[in-house]
């Protein structure tokens, strides 16, 4: 599994590697300019400044000598220097990965105690209140878009009550409402499936005969219940763990979170293409990674499928 996963990122990090540059090529604008732009500032740009970053960056040799060049860097893991801020792209890239971990983490933990608590307490009754709330909330935050509540959150938390920043990055205080935005909508997803998973495993057999035979209700919980029900939950979680990544490019152009999302932006705004190739491709990986940890969890969780594949 791990050499098709390792298979599988080299492709996927040749594939990103060529639509980015593909995408930067066919976007409108002098992109001379537009990096210039960015180095100096509209308002001290003309043309023979853009032409002096044209000849300088190779941006006039045809588009196959360009990609053969980035490909051949990409092979040898050297990505560069920003051409806006002429620093090491890896380092640049570093930095931002370092704030998107943060965030979708943050979120996830959120999201994996709202919603599991949620729904493990929904399926101790279903049909009661607590299972018809859960039912009720899943419904909303399912309907409200993440830019949407991450804005109700600013007027009321920072803009009414005061309590939280709007926008900002490097505090805790800051990562509050960009991981409550993201981590909320995702709670309620985590709590119909936790709901659904832990009813399923209460009312198997092997959960029955663990009550007939007179064990503990904590221990039934713990030994059968929630290692079984987390055999369907860990790669729902690896789903959403994905959509997370993806879904932090809005949430951190929102709140001025400086992640990964707000690098990309910057990076297309600006035309600056090792940026934009190295943190497409960061994330490209980083989902990757993630469905190897997914595959790693359930194994671990349910070797069975191992076994029966070893006896044959």
């Amino acid at each position: 599994m791990l050499a098709r996963r390792a298979g599988q990122a080299v492709g996927v990090a040749l594939l990103v590697s060529v639509l980015c540059f593909l995408v930067v090529l066919r976007l409108p604008g002098d992109a001379a300019y537009r990096i210039a732009a960015g180095r100096y500032g509209y308002d001290l740009v003309d043309q023979e400044a853009a032409d002096a970053v044209r000849a300088e960056l190779g941006l006039d040799r045809p588009a196959w000598q360009q990609l053969g060049g980035w490909l051949l860097d990409l092979v040898q893991l050297d990505f560069g220097r920003s051409l806006v801020t002429s620093h090491p792209v890896l380092e640049e890239v570093g930095y931002y990965l370092v704030g998107t971990l943060q965030l979708a983490g943050a979120a996830l933990v959120l999201a994996i105690v709202l919603g599991g608590t949620a729904g493990t307490l929904a399926a101790r009754r279903p049909g009661g209140l607590v299972d018809r709330l859960t039912t009720i909330g899943v419904a909303g935050v399912r309907a409200v878009p993440p830019f949407l509540l991450g804005l109700l959150l600013v007027l009321l938390l920072s803009a009414e009550l005061g309590l939280l920043p709007a926008v900002g990055h490097g505090n805790a205080a800051s990562i509050v409402l960009p991981a409550l935005t993201l981590g909320t909508g995702l709670s309620g997803l985590i709590a119909q499936v936790m709901r659904d998973a832990v009813l399923e495993v209460r009312q198997s057999d092997y959960v029955l005969f663990a009550h007939t035979k007179g064990l503990a209700e904590r221990w039934v919980v713990l030994r059968h219940v929630v290692r079984n029900a987390a055999v369907v939950l860990v790669p729902y979680l690896g789903v959403q763990a994905v959509v997370l990544v993806e879904g932090v490019v809005v949430v951190e152009s929102l709140f001025s979170w400086q992640g990964l999302g707000h690098a990309l932006v910057h990076a297309v705004f600006w035309r600056d293409v090792p940026v934009l190739q190295a943190t497409a491709l960061v994330l490209a990986l980083l989902i990757v990674s993630i469905n190897t940890v997914v595959d790693l969890a359930v194994l671990w969780l349910d070797p069975r499928p191992r076994r029966l594949e070893a006896a044959a």
